[in-house]
């Protein structure tokens, strides 16, 4: 069984968070991401539709969505993370961290202190560096990030679908632009989210 093997720049499981796993028939990574890509398709379609309530400044949409899109995967789905990782705040600081990036967040939005599309990156960029979850936390805060710009009447990012290049290329392309935001430089990320 392969699902413990990872990409650059994917989070590893430990064997706890492993044992999470719902479905208990998958046995490769590829398997699981297809498993994953279904569960995300239903929480896409609960995302932008009128049931869904509140805002993407709020913790509880933030856990909620996580839930949402890995419940049918992970017993963990929509849990902080209880271990150390190689990215992200140590595990017990991150609900403080939350508070803080949120009322930050919250700020961008309300004063308007940048561009609609400067707050959605840096929004994006923290919430990846915090990394609340086991797993799933790039996707989850592409998704937000999505959310928090059509709740604030403006386009989806395009996440480097347009480039013309393969997946791993724009993976690369993204890891590397929210490695330059982790040192303050975010203009490749800005470049990078509407490619």
């Amino acid at each position: 069984m392969d699902l413990l093997g990872e990409e650059d720049g994917q989070t590893p499981l430990d064997p706890d968070e492993m044992g999470g796993l719902i479905p208990t028939h998958l046995q490769t990574r590829g398997q699981l991401n297809e498993w994953e890509g279904m569960n995300i398709e239903k929480a896409l379609k609960w995302a932008f539709s009128s049931r869904r309530k509140g805002k993407m400044t709020d913790m509880e949409n933030i856990f909620n969505l996580h839930k949402k899109m890995f419940n049918e995967t992970w017993e963990w789905a929509g849990e902080a993370r209880k271990t150390e990782k190689s990215i992200g705040v140590e595990p017990h600081k991150i609900f403080n961290s939350m508070i803080q990036f949120l009322k930050d967040a919250e700020g961008w939005v309300e004063w308007k202190s940048f561009p609609m599309d400067e707050i959605a990156y840096r929004y994006h960029h923290k919430l990846v560096k915090i990394h609340v979850f086991p797993n799933g936390n790039g996707r989850h805060a592409r998704l937000a990030t999505d959310m928090l710009l059509i709740e604030n009447q403006a386009e989806r990012f395009t996440w480097g679908s347009s480039l013309k290049k393969s997946p791993e290329e724009v993976r690369s392309m993204y890891l590397g632009a929210l490695r330059k935001a982790d040192a303050g430089t975010f203009s490749d990320l800005a470049e990078f989210v509407r490619s």
